[in-house]
């Protein structure tokens, strides 16, 4: 069985690499859902709103991305993504714990984050990793739940 080495690295939305994952999603998420119910940031936006964006690579291939948008008193995941041939593989779960130590050591132990209702996979995901259903938060609205799901999670401090 072949190592494969992965990698988590902080970089800007805007770079290539990022921008093509963000677009990958962003393509993926509208045959989906109607505009008005797309709550994601596209690479010019996630960079003007200081979004601590990460890319996931895979032997040096992206493979994946998500990002840390802080407010006061929570941190708000953004733009998780991994490319469809990488799944399975435990990107998603790697992904979540580096955001959840980011948002720790910057001071922040409550994460939220907004997903859609067709998306089985990345409810259960976040479901497995500790994070409960929650009403909207703001900037949500109500008329956003029947596409929506929001979660959050409280982080223990590290010792």
């Amino acid at each position: 069985m072949k190592t494969i080495q992965v990698t988590i690295r902080q970089e800007s939305p805007v770079t290539a690499d990022a921008r093509a994952l963000i677009t990958e999603l962003a393509a993926y998420l509208d045959p989906l859902y109607p505009k008005w119910n797309q709550f994601g940031l596209m690479p010019e936006e996630l960079a003007r709103e200081q979004v601590a964006f990460f890319v996931t690579r895979v032997d040096g291939v992206p493979a994946g991305c998500g990002g840390l948008k802080l407010y006061e008193g929570f941190g708000e995941l953004k733009r998780m993504y991994v490319r469809p041939r990488f799944r399975g593989i435990g990107l998603g779960k790697r992904m979540l714990d580096h955001l959840e130590a980011y948002a720790l050591r910057q001071g922040t132990t409550l994460l939220r984050l907004e997903t859609g209702v067709y998306q089985p996979e990345a409810m259960g995901l976040y479901e497995r990793m500790g994070y409960r259903t929650i009403p909207p938060f703001p900037p949500y609205t109500e008329c956003s739940t029947q596409l929506s799901r929001f979660y959050e999670k409280r982080l223990s401090p590290m010792p």
